[in-house]
């Protein structure tokens, strides 16, 4: 999360970053047996939000209309800045760095944890992050009086929710990890990134990468105390299967218009099929589609062929059957 240094206008022409962004993402996923797709979402959204395309333009607010600032927050009210400021980024670079750590820390946790609990960890941290740092806030202006530095603050990006997701993505790890050159045990990257950045990178927000950590404590803690899926887990993916669902049914109508058209069978000995939707044919044993009436190797019709006995087909000349199949197939 980055303080305010810039205001106002549009950002749609890249300098080069989001094409290596775009190609790096592209690459990723293509050496994934299965691809993640809140992952993919939510860099989606985030850079579709900077680039503002001229279809989504008048839809989105400006970033001035969504900074996130404790003091603006709390006198309106205002949740278009509590929740939206996350998704809005103040340069490419700013974008990049940020997406560029989305990837490769939602690619681990979503296929470890399954899309329907990661898109609800990601609304928790994301609410419980921004809501940290506005609690931080304001503590700091009632019992030191930081109101310039915290409080009347202008911030906007992606980077408390990713340093929350570094704290879930780490908790459970032995290892020890790279930060900035910096060799420190993966469970506490968190907190060295925090301090590195601050003391080497201006204009960013203590309190918004702060509150991120702070967030994915609780969320791990009160993981931890709750046995089972969540009720927010649970509506997600309730929510998924409704939306699957129309899929699956225009995929299976497709399928069956395909095996209705195609009608295509096989020749067996037995009077009897374990395959579905298709009879077969008591004259030539030909198994064919239960959407033809009439077989496709010999022509009996499907009424007729169910009264015939076995006899009957051992009465049809074997070269009157191979010229019927001659006929049928050129």
């Amino acid at each position: 999360m980055d303080n305010g240094g810039w205001r106002g206008g549009r950002r749609r022409v890249s300098r080069g970053m989001l094409p290596l962004l775009a190609l790096h993402a592209v690459n990723e996923y293509y050496r994934l047996p299965w691809k993640p797709p809140v992952t993919a979402g939510l860099l989606a959204a985030n850079t579709l939000i900077y680039l503002r395309p001229s279809f989504l333009d008048s839809l989105l607010p400006s970033i001035d209309e969504v900074w996130f600032n404790p003091h603006l927050i709390l006198k309106d009210k205002n949740m278009k800045r509590f929740f939206l400021s996350a998704f809005y980024h103040i340069g490419e670079s700013h974008l990049v760095y940020n997406m560029m750590s989305l990837l490769w820390k939602g690619i681990q946790l979503e296929t470890s944890m399954g899309s329907a609990e990661f898109a609800s960890m990601v609304v928790a941290l994301l609410g419980m992050s921004q809501g940290i740092t506005l609690l931080l806030a304001k503590s700091l202006l009632l019992f030191f009086d930081y109101e310039r530095a915290y409080y009347s603050e202008y911030a906007v990006g992606f980077s408390g929710v990713l340093f929350a997701m570094k704290v879930v993505l780490n908790s459970q790890s032995e290892n020890y990890t790279n930060i900035h050159g910096l060799i420190v045990p993966a469970r506490h990257a968190a907190w060295a990134e925090l301090i590195l950045i601050q003391m080497f990178v201006p204009g960013v927000s203590l309190l918004g990468h702060l509150g991120g950590i702070l967030a994915g404590i609780l969320y791990l803690k009160m993981k931890r105390s709750y046995s089972g899926s969540d009720p927010l887990t649970m509506i997600i993916r309730g929510l998924s299967d409704m939306l699957r669902w129309p899929l699956r049914f225009v995929r299976d109508m497709f399928r069956l218009r395909r095996r209705r058209i195609s009608g295509r069978g096989t020749i067996g000995r037995s009077q009897t099929s374990n395959l579905s939707g298709v009879w077969r044919c008591q004259a030539c044993t030909y198994d064919n589609s239960s959407w033809l009436r009439n077989c496709e190797m010999c022509g009996t019709s499907r009424s007729n062929s169910a009264g015939l006995s076995r006899q009957v087909s051992h009465d049809l000349p074997l070269e009157e059957l191979r010229r019927r199949r001659v006929e049928r197939f050129g």
